[in-house]
C-alpha cells in the first residue's frame, strides 16, 4: 500500500486507552503515533501496549495544538461523532493522513477540528472507546486502500484472485527502439 498514516489523540487522560490505540496502530503499520495536550505517561500506557509501539514506531508528544508539526502534504482527519461529519464507509482516505481522536467523555477541540481537512464518523448510535474507534478507522483504511481482492456478491471469501503486480512493461522499451537513431544498449552496428 502506498502512502502512510499516523494516529493520535488530543486531550486524552487514560493512558491505558492510548496504549491500546498505539498497540493497534503498531499492528496496522502506522508510520508514527502522537498525542496533543494529553496527560499520557508512557509507563502507564505500556500496561496495555504489550508491543511497545513507541519503541518501534516514532512517537511525538505535542504539548499543545500550536506546537503540533506534521509532514508536508499530510492531511489531518478528525474522528468525531458529529452530525456534519462524513460517514467512514463513504470516505476516501487520503494517501498521507494523520487521524486524530478526541478525549474520553469529550470531543475534539474546536481549534483541532479547524486544523482537520476532514472529520469522519463511525456510523454508531453512540461513541465507542477511543482504542476501538482507532482500530475501526485503521481497518477501514487498509481494506479500502490495500491490495485485497474484491468482496464477493454472495457470502463467503473472494471468488476472484488478486491480479499479480507487474513492475513496468518492458515491451514499451522495445517499441521505442524504432524511434531512436541509436539502439538502447548504446552499441552501433
Amino acid at each position: 500500500m502506498r502512502g502512510y498514516f499516523a494516529i493520535g489523540v488530543e486531550g486524552i487522560s487514560k493512558a491505558m486507552n492510548v496504549g491500546s490505540l498505539f498497540r493497534t496502530a503498531h499492528a496496522f503499520d502506522a508510520s508514527f503515533v502522537f498525542t496533543v495536550a494529553a496527560d499520557y505517561a508512557r509507563a502507564d500506557g505500556a500496561k496495555s501496549d504489550t508491543s511497545d509501539a513507541p519503541g518501534h514506531v516514532p512517537f511525538y508528544s505535542f504539548p499543545d495544538i500550536a506546537s503540533m508539526v506534521l509532514p508536508d502534504d499530510c492531511t489531518m482527519v478528525g474522528v468525531e461523532l458529529t452530525d456534519d461529519a462524513l460517514e467512514l464507509p463513504s470516505f476516501r482516505h487520503p494517501p498521507q493522513a494523520a487521524y486524530i481522536m478526541g478525549p474520553e467523555r469529550g470531543s475534539l477541540s474546536p481549534e483541532m477540528t479547524d486544523k482537520c481537512e476532514f472529520v469522519v464518523k463511525i456510523p454508531s448510535r453512540f461513541c465507542v472507546n477511543v482504542g476501538v474507534a482507532g482500530a475501526i478507522v485503521m481497518y477501514d483504511r487498509i481494506t479500502s486502500l490495500g491490495s485485497f481482492p474484491r468482496r464477493p456478491v454472495s457470502p463467503g471469501g473472494p471468488t476472484e484472485a488478486l491480479p499479480e503486480h507487474v513492475f513496468g512493461d518492458p515491451v514499451i522499451r522495445n517499441k521505442m527502439k524504432k524511434f531512436l537513431d541509436v539502439p538502447l544498449d548504446g552499441k552501433t552496428d
